[in-house]
């Protein structure tokens, strides 16, 4: 009779171990953000200066007063509240130069928004300016249905939209507003 008894007592704690183990949900990232609001930022940086590299050539260099690093959230971002400035170099070293007064970096989608005072500079001097400006990192595309001033080499082209890709082989300004003839 004690051993019975002992055997379901056994049974019982069994019973109540798994149940406890299966019923626990995973809480590590619950219990990451215990005092951390998921309005605040998880981490700030000052004076940022990356160096983005290829092979061991310097592809781009990022460069900010400010970063703010919210991947604490559900759709985690950096935010570059103070400005920032890209130079992006080709593979002839030819350098490119991005300028905002506001990014902000999309972790999850490979997206960057940039806005407030725009300007793409070329390495042959084509220049965009707008206020409002995305680059989809995975399509190397930009694009934008704010208003755009566009300077070619011959041309300044003002318009309503932007559609590029990242080496301007395709730039089109959408609904022409003008078009500014410059002289050599």
């Amino acid at each position: 009779m004690r051993k019975q008894i002992t055997y379901n007592i056994l049974n019982i704690v069994t019973v109540i171990t798994v149940t406890m183990f299966f019923s626990c949900k995973d809480s590590f990232k619950q219990v990451q953000k215990i005092g951390i609001s998921e309005n605040e930022p998880i981490g700030e940086d000052y004076n940022v200066n990356l160096k983005y590299t290829d092979s061991g050539r310097v592809t781009a260099n990022l460069i900010s007063t400010k970063s703010l690093d919210y991947s604490n959230r559900d759709f985690p971002f950096n935010e570059f509240v103070d400005g920032v400035t890209l130079h992006v170099y080709d593979k002839d070293n030819n350098k490119s130069t991005v300028t905002a007064d506001y990014a902000i970096v999309y972790s999850n989608t490979d997206l960057i928004e940039m806005q407030n005072n725009v300007v793409i500079t070329t390495h042959d001097d084509k220049v965009l300016k707008t206020d409002q400006l995305f680059y989809d990192k995975s399509k190397e595309w930009l694009f934008t249905n704010e208003p755009v001033s566009f300077k070619t080499e011959t041309d300044i082209i003002n318009g309503n939209g932007f559609d590029s890709n990242s080496k301007f082989t395709n730039a089109e300004v959408l609904e022409v507003t003008g078009i500014i003839t410059l002289e050599d």
